[in-house]
């Protein structure tokens, strides 16, 4: 089942949910909705189920306009994050609901229940737990069983809102990986909403990053991690230094290291701001004639395999506010090698950048 949105908008009084949002999402695909609280991924997530109506556009199911269709017609299954299980029913009881409820003539037979219920617990590796209630269960179990609930009407798409939010990061962890394995099984069409964005990188195989209402960028996880379409992904892709400078004719230049910007060749001393990851920073101890920006090691912490290093500028910004917090990873070996120790004076120089010009470059 695809599924195409064609310029949804959506206001709450005078807040704009969704700004003229399209998108394709293809059959059988693992699609991420990533972005931070507030920028509509819930809003769609529950526009595409039939939960809220849009003010303006379509959506088309398999090329048919469902835009107007009941959330009961659309046979889409959801799992939110707080589980929503029936607290009175056993989890035998709880994933055959959707079956059991269905109109009469499309009810299959007690047994025939049974038996799917049966082969949708050993799906979701807990068979064993049929006869047990939701407060007998682990956070992960209890998501299990509401994944499994959701499949048992057979759904054409499978929604998922923030489906792991209210578990610990290891849970977190093991669930899903387990997701891509049964999507893998299943090839459902199914969109998740999530605000991790390890999650969403680890798990999907194509992203949208949502912000204050629109698409930023869609991509497969490796595109969208390497080549960021504005400065909103890169920033919110994992963590990120911010350096500002000015950009001349292919280059831009900080304090004491210019970086190569040749996709801004025409620009001619404009303002610009670069963003580096920690990894992509170079750091050794300071020596006269290094290029790089000098800097203070004001702390460093090292666990397992990680050295990360919080740097600081030696002169404090002229207009009084906090110094810019400078970080670098590199590995716990090489900063071993490297002998510097907290208070040192260091060089840092970016290896990878990019550039962006400011809106009102002047």
């Amino acid at each position: 089942m695809s599924i195409e949105i064609r310029n949804i908008n959506k206001h709450f009084g005078t807040f704009q949910a969704l700004n003229n949002v399209n998108l394709d999402i293809h059959s059988g695909e693992l699609l991420a909705l990533l972005g931070p609280s507030g920028c509509g991924k819930t809003t769609l997530l529950r526009i595409i189920a039939g939960l809220e109506t849009p003010d303006t556009g379509n959506i088309l199911f398999s090329g048919e306009d469902t835009t107007d269709v009941h959330v009961r017609e659309r046979n889409v299954g959801f799992v939110f994050q707080h589980y929503a299980l029936f607290r009175h029913m056993t989890v035998l009881e709880n994933v055959a609901f959707g079956l059991r409820v269905k109109p009469r003539g499309e009810r299959p037979s007690d047994a025939q229940i049974k038996a799917k219920v049966h082969d949708l617990l050993t799906l979701v590796q807990l068979d064993w737990l049929a006869d047990r209630y939701p407060s007998q269960l682990s956070g992960g179990q209890r998501q299990r069983i509401a994944l499994a609930r959701a499949l048992a009407v057979e759904p054409k798409v499978l929604l998922l809102d923030e489906p792991f939010g209210a578990l610990d990061a290891k849970v977190r962890k093991e669930l899903r990986r387990w997701l891509r394995r049964l999507h893998d099984e299943l090839h459902v069409t199914s969109v998740f909403v999530t605000h991790d964005q390890e999650e969403a990188l680890e798990v999907a195989d194509r992203v949208v990053l949502m912000n204050q209402g629109h698409v930023e960028q869609v991509g497969a996880p490796q595109e969208v991690w390497d080549r960021p379409a504005s400065p909103f992904v890169y920033g919110f892709l994992g963590d990120v230094n911010l350096f500002h400078g000015r950009a001349h004719e292919g280059q831009m230049h900080l304090e004491g290291v210019s970086i190569a910007s040749p996709e801004h060749a025409g620009a001619k001393d404009a303002r610009a701001f670069a963003y580096v990851r920690p990894h992509e920073l170079d750091v050794l101890p300071y020596a006269a004639g290094l290029s790089g920006m000098v800097v203070k090691l004001d702390r460093a912490v090292v666990v397992g395999p990680i050295a990360r290093l919080e740097l600081l500028p030696l002169e404090a910004p002229a207009n009084g506010e906090k110094p810019t917090l400078i970080e670098a990873h590199l590995s716990a070996e090489r900063f071993k090698e490297l002998g510097i120790q907290e208070g040192d004076t260091v060089v840092v120089a970016p290896r990878k950048a990019r550039v962006f010009l400011h809106p009102h470059a002047t």
